[in-house]
């Protein structure tokens, strides 16, 4: 059974939440259990630690102990402090109330972390993908898991360019999982391209990492958010897949805007919670579905001065290119991670490579911090943000042009319901 408050015309108040968590409690008994809450970084918003603190108060006098591992999958580790900030933490509860707390973060880059639970076999993963792929993949996670009796994951539900939706076990594939499934899980939702899968809640990969997560045999729950403006539009706690899944229902009601026609200029406002190109690209997967053939897609996060804090090294190798440049010349790229190849798909979107010759859909621009030499060095669009005048892009939607604040979470459709789609060669 899963537990869920939800308010389809406003939002989800404290008391609410906070009714529902202690009736979870009230059939749950955690007494004298070591817990583990598994939580998102700050590239992920919602009110996280609202819940996170009606959740230890439930615990605090039962559970003999409650700690926190962020979900980094491979983005960088959060300070102390920033931690804190995704708890809703002061200095002071830091050192009061939530002393008995350990924090950690994922460490994905060190094996010694890490531990194979399974592995998915090649004939399995050709009835997944429905003949995509055919190869086994290995399944780590972090260790630290098992240290405890069992574990939470409390998330928020977003549409997600890889997965369909995020959360849910998301959080511990990619959140707390080796590279091997990163790699493999990844690249499956570049090939399948951003357009097709986005938004979308039983996709391909969102099998795999279900039946990754089946080879977890300790007990979990999942605290689910769905969120707007920080603010809950529906809570749902139980069953990681079956709560996640109704989250997703609901995040599909309140995360995704209809357009009636397509844009030849957007401009997508990345919110500093996004510090590289990596993250902040999100805001170019929301709204790819609504760029017109041919169109510009700009970026605009003039904090941003970095393409990727992990993974910087490779994209200034490969570049950012459509799936066919790669899916055609794959052996040139064999040392490369394929999540970062699908991360360069995904921001350059989908096109066509023929003849030796690639022809991207659209033009993706970053006006960033990022130089005018490194956006053409890695194959993107540049512009001076202190060049651009926001106002000169707002109410023009009659003439084709999208301006879109906090660009990063909220997917935009077109009301016909086309996708784009890779042509015929």
């Amino acid at each position: 059974m899963v537990i869920e408050r939800q308010n389809k015309d406003g939002f989800v108040d404290n008391e609410q939440a906070t009714e529902a968590i202690a009736e979870f409690f009230a059939q749950n008994d955690y007494t004298g259990k070591r817990l583990l809450l598994i939580v998102p970084d700050n590239t992920r918003s919602g009110p996280i630690g609202d819940i996170f603190k009606i959740v230890y108060d439930c615990l605090e006098q039962k559970a003999k102990a409650v700690d926190i591992l962020i979900a980094l999958g491979t983005h960088q580790p959060l300070t102390e402090e920033q931690i804190c900030t995704r708890l809703g933490m002061t200095s002071n509860e830091r050192s009061s109330k939530y002393a008995s707390v350990k924090f950690f973060n994922h460490e994905w880059q060190k094996p010694e972390t890490l531990t194979s639970i399974g592995k998915i076999s090649a004939e399995e993963i050709g009835k997944i993908t429905e003949g995509l792929f055919q190869e086994e993949v290995d399944i780590r996670i972090n260790k630290l898991l098992l240290d405890y009796d069992e574990f939470f994951i409390l998330g928020p539900v977003f549409p997600h360019e890889v997965v369909g939706f995020s959360g849910g076990h998301k959080y511990i594939f990619p959140g707390i999982a080796g590279d091997e499934i990163i790699n493999f899980f990844h690249w499956l939702g570049a090939v399948c391209t951003n357009p097709q899968i986005i938004g979308n809640v039983w996709t391909s990969t969102r099998k795999v990492v279900e039946k990754a997560a089946s080879f977890i045999k300790m007990p979990r729950k999942l605290f689910a958010i769905v969120a707007v403006d920080n603010k809950l539009k529906g809570l749902f706690i139980g069953d990681c897949t079956e709560a996640w899944e109704k989250a997703a229902q609901c995040s599909e009601k309140v995360h995704i805007v209809y357009k009636d026609n397509p844009y030849k200029t957007i401009l997508g406002i990345a919110p500093k919670m996004y510090d590289d190109i990596w993250t902040a690209a999100k805001a170019m997967y929301k709204l790819e579905p609504v760029a017109a053939d041919g169109g510009t897609l700009i970026i605009y996060a003039p904090h941003i001065t970095e393409i990727s804090y992990t993974h910087g090294k490779f994209l200034d190798r490969i570049g950012y290119h459509t799936r066919d440049y790669f899916l055609k010349r794959m052996d040139k790229f064999s040392d490369i991670p394929r999540a970062v190849i699908a991360h360069s798909t995904h921001v350059k979107g989908i096109g066509t490579y023929i003849d030796g010759i690639e022809k991207p859909r659209i033009n993706v621009v970053l006006a960033t911090g990022i130089s005018r030499e490194r956006c053409r060095k890695v194959n993107l669009g540049y512009m001076d943000p202190v060049q651009i005048d926001i106002a000169n892009y707002e109410n023009k939607e009659d003439k084709g042009i999208l301006l879109v604040h906090h660009a990063g979470e909220i997917l935009h459709r077109l009301s016909s319901g086309h996708i784009p789609s890779i042509p015929n060669e």
